[in-house]
């Protein structure tokens, strides 16, 4: 039974939903696997945007530290190269992604979270990086992601004591962007996702590329990086279609050209 499920939606959406339930969508080697096959499959194809969302009442409780318990530690290097690759391709997607957080989201769950651009969260989500109470550190991204989300002495605080947050306190520090109804979710995340796929998606990569990699430059060279990016959309048909809707007050028809 798989454990992953991809689904193509409208106006170009690709909607993975974490469907192991039963354990919390905790993370194993199959739903790993998965997982990364999915985001590979989303990769090729003609997508403009993606919402992650688990089943039942987790996002993804993180590592099944049940089948953890069973490995060697090269089986657990292994999983954690594994895990590793499988968040960076996330990160690394050129459209947006969206995770819709409904639960629970612990350790390696909240690192897929936080290897996606954009977190809605249930009033009902509990969030954090728990693995100091388990003896051992975030090995997915976490130390590294969270502190460039909600800055470098929060994310002490909350990775040093283990702390498990809450939608609102997420809210305030900017860990979501927006909590919602537990029922208004799925509706809402979905809701952003097409209204980003009527974006003109090369406009739309060039941004996500624009912030994400000048983010780390300094401000000279994040504004340089920002031409580099903006030339990209010049030529497009796309952008000749924004300017030919305007003059004919209609709404713009993008084709990714």
């Amino acid at each position: 039974m798989n454990t992953i499920t991809l689904e193509t939606l409208d106006n170009y959406v690709a909607f993975i939903e974490l469907n192991r339930p039963e354990a919390k969508n905790a993370i194993s080697i199959q739903f790993l696997q998965e997982l990364t096959d999915c985001i590979a499959k989303v990769q090729r194809g003609n997508f403009r945007a993606l919402v992650i969302m688990g089943v039942g009442d987790a996002f993804c409780s993180g590592a099944d530290l049940k089948e953890r318990k069973s490995m060697s530690e090269s089986q657990v290097r292994e999983f954690l190269r594994n895990i590793n690759n499988c968040f960076t391709h996330l990160a690394e997607l050129s459209i947006p992604t969206i995770a819709s957080i409904n639960g629970y989201a612990f350790g390696g769950g909240l690192e897929l979270a936080l290897s996606c651009d954009i977190r809605y969260a249930s009033e009902l989500a509990i969030m954090g990086l728990t693995e100091t109470k388990l003896g051992i550190i975030p090995g997915a991204g976490g130390t590294q992601r969270l502190s460039r989300i909600v800055g470098e002495a929060t994310a002490m605080e909350w990775i040093f004591s283990g702390k498990k947050i809450n939608g609102e306190e997420a809210l305030r520090r900017g860990l979501v962007s927006k909590v919602v109804d537990p029922m208004q979710l799925k509706q809402s995340s979905l809701a952003l996702a097409g209204e980003i796929s009527e974006s003109a998606p090369i406009a739309v990569s060039a941004a996500k590329k624009a912030i994400r990699q000048g983010f780390q430059l300094s401000m000279e060279s994040a504004l340089k990086w920002e031409q580099l990016c903006y030339s990209e959309t010049l030529a497009t048909k796309d952008r000749l279609e924004a300017l030919q809707a305007f003059a004919e007050k209609r709404k713009p028809h993008f084709k990714g050209e």
